[in-house]
């Protein structure tokens, strides 16, 4: 048997596995416990940048969705959803950027940005936009206003607060940031 689909996510468990006739040549274990294996010892800073690495891709996307549908006078709801459209397009490419670099071929790259940051970049979305929503006048001020910045500042910051924790529990189980490790480095 060989690894030339090798799975990443947490359901590749080699322990209790009987491993007679099983051909491992070519077939690198260095850094299983990083790329898609439980691991307990996972850091607050290794989450921490984990979701300073999602929140980049997201708040490109957050922030020029929240440009445009103010700049374009589109109706709350209409610039929530481009934003949140845009944070997962960017999350997912920033990602994927780093993936293919990697040398991975373009279908494999969106499978591991989807298990990386799937999860993380919906709960940054659901912090942030709801953020954005109950901050009083924050979704109508335009974007020469301070309390347009500021509220989207803020916004992101405790979308990463809350995110953090996350990762962490994702990443000590092998799933979440923690697949995309045996590609790159940070």
């Amino acid at each position: 048997m060989t690894h030339d689909h090798h799975r990443t996510d947490a359901a590749h468990d080699h322990a209790g596995q009987d491993h007679a006739g099983h051909d491992h040549a070519g077939h690198d274990h260095a850094g299983h416990d990083q790329a898609g294996h439980a691991s307990a010892d996972v850091t607050w800073a290794a989450a921490a940048q984990a979701t300073l690495h999602c929140l980049t891709g997201c708040a490109i996307g957050e922030v020029l969705g929240m440009v445009l549908g103010t700049s374009l006078g589109l109706h709350n709801a209409g610039t929530v959803i481009l934003s949140i459209v845009l944070a997962f397009v960017f999350g997912y490419a920033l990602t994927m950027r780093s993936v293919l670099k990697a040398g991975l071929a373009l279908g494999a790259a969106f499978s591991v940005a989807l298990a990386a940051d799937t999860v993380s970049i919906a709960v940054m979305e659901i912090i942030d936009n709801t953020a954005m929503v109950l901050i009083p006048g924050a979704m109508d001020a335009g974007i020469a206003q301070p309390l347009f910045w500021i509220s989207l500042a803020g916004s992101l910051a405790l979308a990463f607060l809350v995110t953090t924790p996350v990762n962490r529990f994702l990443m000590s189980r092998g799933r979440g940031h923690a697949v995309v490790h045996e590609y790159h480095q940070h």
